[in-house]
C-alpha cells in the first residue's frame, strides 16, 4: 500500500476522463492509508477536486483538511478548547449532526483537571455551545436540556461558578414555557453560589416578567448578599419609583445612605439628591446637601449645592428681577462659604476649580459682578522641590492674593513682636548695668 501507487492509478483514470473512477481511488486510498503516509495523496486529490469536482466536493475536500489540522493540534494539547470549538462549529457547518455530536462530546470528555475558574471558562462555553446546537439545529430539546443538567452537576460550585450557565439554562426553560423550571434552576444558583451577576441576571428575567413583587424580594436578598453595592440601592428606589411608591423609594434611600461601607456613595447620594428635587421638596434636598457636606468637602458637591440655589431660590415671586437677583445672591453665599472652607483645608486647585465655577455664575447671571471673583484669582507660579532621592523637580503653584495679604500681614506682626522683643531685652540690659554701678559706687 503505497501512496505513489494509489496516485499513478487515479492519473490514469483522469487521462481516461473516468473522474468518479479516479475520485473513488482517491477516497479509497484516503480511508485506508495512514495520514502520516498519505500527504502527497491528499494534495494530489485536492488538486483533482479543484479542477474538475463541483462545489460541494471543493468544500467536502477543504473541510478534511481543516479536519486534519484540527485533530494534529489535539493530539499536542487535548485541553485546547478553543481548538475543539473550531472543530465543532465546522461539522457544524458541514450540516452532520452525526459528527458534529461526536466532536462536542469527545471534547466535553476532557474536562479540566485543575480547579481554577481560568482553565475551566472556554471548557464550559463548549458546553453552551453544545446545548445550543441540540436546541436550535438539532431541534433535540430534551437532549439539551440534559447537557445543561450534565454541566450544572460537572462545575464545583463550592469553589466558584458560572453566572452565565445558570442564566443561559434559565432562559431555555423559558423559551420552552417552563417558567417553573427557570426559577427553579434560578433558585439553586442562589442558594448554592450567591453573585451579582447572577442576582441581577434574575432581576432582569422576573422583570421581563412583569412579577414586580418577585423582584422586590430579589433585591432585598440582593442587599442581604451584598448591601455596599451602591447601584443596587439606586436600582431599587427606580424601581419604586416607577411603581409610583414615593415614600418606598424615600425610605430606600434613606436606609442606604446610612449604611456604614458603600462602593460609590457619590452615585447614591446624587441619586437621592435628584430624588427629591424632582418631587419638588426642596428644603429636603437642602438638608441632603448639608448632610454630604459634613461627611466631605469635595468642590463638586460645593458646586452643585450653589446651582441648586440657583435654580430654586425665591420661586416664589412673581418679580422676575428680583427672583433672578435673590438666586443669585443665594449661590454667591454658598460660593463664598465653599471658598472660605476650602482655603481652611489648604486645597488650592479645588479654590481654583470653585472660582472658575463662580465666574462662570456672574457671568451668565443678570446682575453678577465678575470682579467679586476676579479679585480672588491666583496667579501661577513655578517653583521646585526636594524628592526623595535628592533631586529637584520642578512643579506649578497657585498663589491666591488672600493668601499673599494674610502672609504680609503675618510678617509684619513677625516683626512687631521681634522688635518688642529686642526692646525688652534692651531695657533689662540697661537696668542691670544701672544695678551694678550703683553697687560699685
Amino acid at each position: 500500500m503505497d501512496q505513489h501507487i494509489f496516485i499513478s492509478f487515479a492519473k490514469f483514470e483522469v487521462r481516461m476522463k473516468e473522474y468518479e473512477r479516479a475520485r473513488a481511488i482517491y477516497k479509497y486510498a484516503l480511508e485506508r492509508l495512514p495520514k502520516s503516509k498519505s500527504q502527497a495523496l491528499y494534495n494530489q486529490y485536492t488538486l483533482f477536486e479543484k479542477q474538475f469536482g463541483g462545489k460541494d466536493e471543493i468544500e467536502d475536500v477543504v473541510s478534511n483538511k481543516r479536519r486534519m489540522q484540527y485533530e494534529a493540534a489535539l493530539k499536542q494539547d487535548m485541553h485546547d478548547y478553543d481548538t475543539w470549538i473550531d472543530y465543532a462549529r465546522l461539522e457544524e457547518s458541514t450540516g452532520d449532526i452525526g459528527r458534529t455530536r461526536d466532536v462536542y462530546e469527545r471534547a466535553i470528555a476532557e474536562y479540566p483537571h485543575v480547579a481554577e475558574k481560568r482553565l475551566w471558562r472556554r471548557y464550559i462555553y463548549l458546553w453552551l455551545f453544545y446545548a445550543l446546537f441540540e436546541e436550535t439545529v438539532a431541534k433535540d430539546i430534551e437532549r439539551a436540556r440534559q447537557v445543561y443538567v450534565a454541566c450544572v452537576d460537572l462545575v464545583p460550585h463550592k469553589l466558584f461558578t458560572f453566572a452565565k450557565l445558570w442564566l443561559q439554562y434559565a432562559w431555555f426553560e423559558i423559551r420552552q414555557r417552563d417558567v417553573g423550571a427557570a426559577r427553579r434552576a434560578l433558585g439553586l444558583a442562589i442558594g448554592k453560589c450567591p453573585k451579582d451577576k447572577l442576582l441581577r441576571g434574575y432581576i432582569a428575567l422576573e422583570l421581563e416578567l412583569r412579577e414586580f413583587d418577585r423582584v422586590r424580594t430579589l433585591y432585598s436578598k440582593y442587599l442581604e448578599f451584598n448591601s455596599t453595592n451602591c447601584a443596587t440601592w439606586v436600582e431599587f428606589a427606580k424601581l419604586e419609583m416607577a411603581l409610583g411608591e414615593i415614600e418606598r423609594c424615600r425610605a430606600l434611600f434613606d436606609i442606604a445612605v446610612e449604611q456604614p461601607t458603600l462602593d460609590m456613595p457619590e452615585v447614591l447620594w446624587k441619586a437621592y439628591i435628584d430624588f427629591e428635587f424632582d418631587q419638588g421638596n426642596y428644603e429636603k434636598t437642602r438638608l441632603l446637601y448639608e448632610r454630604l457636606l459634613g461627611m466631605t468637602d469635595h468642590v463638586k458637591v460645593w458646586i452643585s449645592l450653589a446651582q441648586f440655589e440657583l435654580s430654586v431660590a425665591s420661586q416664589d415671586q412673581d418679580d422676575t428681577a428680583n427672583r433672578g437677583m435673590d438666586a443669585l445672591l443665594a449661590a454667591r453665599a454658598v460660593y463664598e462659604r465653599a471658598y472660605r472652607r476650602l482655603k481652611e483645608l489648604g486645597l488650592k486647585e479645588e479654590r481654583l476649580a470653585l472660582l472658575e465655577a463662580w465666574q462662570e455664575t456672574e457671568e451668565e447671571q443678570d446682575g453678577g459682578d465678575v470682579s467679586l471673583v476676579e479679585n480672588k484669582m491666583p496667579k501661577r507660579v513655578r517653583r521646585r522641590r526636594e524628592l526623595e532621592d535628592g533631586s529637584l523637580e520642578e512643579y506649578f503653584d497657585y498663589v491666591f492674593p488672600d493668601d499673599e495679604e494674610q502672609g504680609s500681614r503675618f510678617k509684619l506682626l513677625a516683626k512687631a513682636h521681634l522688635w518688642k522683643q529686642k526692646g525688652t531685652t534692651s531695657t533689662a540690659e540697661t537696668s542691670q548695668n544701672d544695678a551694678g554701678d550703683s553697687a560699685d559706687n
